[in-house]
């Protein structure tokens, strides 16, 4: 029995909460959509609050029913997934000696949890506009790299493991490969992977989803998942209720702060890295899955509330998306008091 707070097949609808501040955030929405100088393209626009969907509006393009690229929040599925198999005992993220061709030289002492962090100290180039230089483009471009696993691990060490942040997409990739090998796959079977996939959306109703794999059949969980904007809500939800969906816990206890435990500042933002997992310093306890483009599905525990914002917008603008967001969620009226461990009041 789907309780009150969970969805069953659909989401249930419900009014905006008593102490909205209502002002706030229509003036946030519609610079989200009304303001594409300044922040780019808004497709989708949903918030979820105490179970059910109290807020939601998609461009004149795009309905309840559209998929969309998740682009860099496949990473944290990509968490969910290991997370599940650190569950089921198949993984521990201390886990080193990875592959065979890290044996004979520095890249043997990287673990799971170095990866998980992106702190594997792995050369990597994460640039979206330079394809002279840029190894995520090379990575992801059709017909470049057929295996994306083998090309980011081939990279050397750059920096001893565990010293050094270096946001890559390569990195998720690796991870995927060890889950899949976890799993039994032997390469191009991916049948064990395509199944713990369909068994997480399974679970939380994620009906829409699709993941999509590399010619090698290894998942591209950098990159490639895509799903309705309410699908990607049913992801935060399971964030924002510990790794439980209904009474099922699907992840391991702990896991969800083991995503948004603070491991770096991202040089140019000073936005904070957990475990593929993004901490915003303006809403503090809260953790955001975020792609390429402005894809944002943000989970914030002390106002019992997701958020998620789906578009196209450049990078130079990202910082009026992230700072409208903040608006839009601090019209919403916290939960918990200062001294919760979900961060306290913004």
């Amino acid at each position: 029995m789907v309780s009150e707070r969970f969805p069953g097949a659909d989401w249930t609808r419900a009014d905006l909460p008593a102490g909205t501040d209502r002002g706030m955030l229509t003036e946030e929405v519609d610079r989200l959509f009304g303001s594409p100088s300044t922040h780019g393209r808004t497709l989708a626009l949903l918030a979820v609050h105490n179970g059910r969907i109290v807020f939601e509006r998609y461009d004149p393009e795009h309905t309840a029913s559209s998929t969309f690229i998740s682009w860099s929040m496949a990473k944290s599925i990509t968490h969910a997934l290991v997370g599940m198999a650190v569950s089921d005992g198949f993984l521990s993220v201390d886990h080193d000696n990875l592959f065979p061709e890290w044996a004979s030289d520095g890249r043997s002492a990287i673990t799971l949890q170095h990866l998980l962090n992106m702190t594997s100290g792995l050369e990597w180039t994460e640039d979206y506009v330079d394809d002279a230089v840029s190894d995520v483009i090379e990575m992801l471009a059709p017909g470049h790299q057929p295996d994306h696993a083998a090309f980011a691990l081939a990279k050397p060490l750059a920096h001893p493991p565990g010293t050094h942040f270096c946001y890559s997409s390569g990195t998720t990739n690796i991870i995927t490969r060890i889950l899949a090998r976890t799993l039994g796959d032997v390469p191009p079977d991916n049948s064990a992977m395509k199944n713990h996939i369909a068994r997480l959306f399974g679970t939380i109703g994620m009906s829409s989803a699709t993941a999509k794999y590399d010619a090698s059949g290894n998942f591209v969980g950098s990159s490639f998942v895509y799903a309705t904007a309410r699908d990607f809500a049913r992801f935060g939800w399971l964030y924002l209720n510990d790794g439980v969906w209904d009474g099922k816990r699907v992840l391991p206890e702990g896991w969800v702060d083991h995503g948004r435990t603070w491991v770096a500042d991202e040089p140019e933002t000073g936005v904070g890295y957990g475990a593929q997992w993004w901490l915003q310093p303006a809403v503090p306890g809260s953790m955001s899955a975020q792609g390429y483009q402005g894809q944002l599905t943000w989970v914030v525990p002390d106002r019992d509330l997701v958020v998620v914002r789906l578009g196209v917008t450049d990078a130079a603008v990202m910082p009026n998306v992230r700072d409208s967001l903040v608006g839009m969620i601090r019209a919403f009226p916290p939960k918990n008091s200062p001294t919760d461990k979900s961060g306290g009041h913004v």
